[in-house]
Formats: structure tokens, C-alpha cells, sequence
């Protein structure tokens, strides 16, 4: 059965697309480029995609195989240094109090930074359309991102 599935041209061509979704990953969190917030919204929506996103919550009713699967995923997703320091943190919902609670002040650096990009941001210094709204999504994102 396995093999006809496979053999089908419409099937294989949807399970080839599955497995390029399944090799998307999102860039490991390094600490020394600041992609703290955008590492925490793609973790939090890749969690939420599989399911994992209760794991998160205070009281949650996740089984050991789901905290398993979100410790293993969040410790693929940080660099050797923050692993070393995390590492006798096998619950998830520990693991990522204490991110947010030691990385989560970077919301106070980057937001004066959108503030005082889009108070100096002036359309002539663009040389399309297309450059302008580009650079004022990336400003209006960061303040989202910091709410």
C-alpha cells in the first residue's frame, strides 16, 4: 500500500512538499545578533503548529513526550552557551520563564530604537516605493513585536 501511495504522482508530489515544510527551520537564537524576539515568535508559532504550544502554560496537562519534544526542540534552537547554562532543565514551561525572564529587557532596547528610526525616517531617502515601505514594515514589525 505504501509503495502505490508513493508511486502516485499527486501523493508524492504532496509528501515531497510535507518533507521541504519539515526541513524549514528557523535561525538558531544567538544572543550576540539580537533575534531574540523574532526567535520567540517563530518558536512559539512552530510549537503552536504542532501542537506543543500548551506547554507554555501555567497548569498545563502535557504528557512527558510533549514537554520531551519542546525541551529537545528549544535546546536545537540555542547556541552551545545558553544549552551549557540550561542544561539540567528538562520542563519546558521552566525553560522558557527563565529565557523570557533573563532576554526578554531586550523589548526595552529595541523599541526606542523603532521609535527613533521611524521619527528620523523621511520618504526621500529612498529610491523606490517599494525600498520605503519595505524599511517602514521592518519598523512598524520590531514595535509589534515588542508589545
Amino acid at each position: 500500500m505504501c509503495k502505490h501511495i508513493i508511486a502516485n504522482p499527486d501523493t508524492s508530489h504532496f509528501l515531497l512538499k510535507m518533507a521541504n515544510l519539515a526541513k524549514l527551520k528557523f535561525a538558531v537564537w544567538d544572543i550576540s545578533r539580537n533575534n531574540y524576539l523574532s526567535w520567540v515568535l517563530d518558536a512559539k508559532i512552530h510549537l503552536e503548529a504542532n501542537s506543543l504550544g500548551k506547554t507554555f502554560v501555567d497548569g498545563n496537562d502535557a504528557s512527558p513526550e510533549e514537554n520531551a519534544k519542546v525541551v529537545i526542540f528549544l535546546r536545537c534552537h540555542i547556541r552551545e552557551a545558553l544549552k551549557r547554562e540550561y542544561m539540567a532543565v528538562d520542563n519546558p514551561l521552566i525553560l522558557w520563564k527563565a529565557l523570557c525572564k533573563k532576554y526578554n529587557h531586550q523589548k526595552t532596547v529595541i523599541f526606542p530604537r523603532a521609535i527613533y528610526e521611524l521619527t528620523h525616517f523621511k520618504f526621500q531617502g529612498f529610491k523606490s516605493v517599494s525600498e520605503y515601505n519595505s524599511a517602514m514594515h521592518k519598523i512598524t514589525s520590531m514595535m509589534k513585536l515588542c508589545e
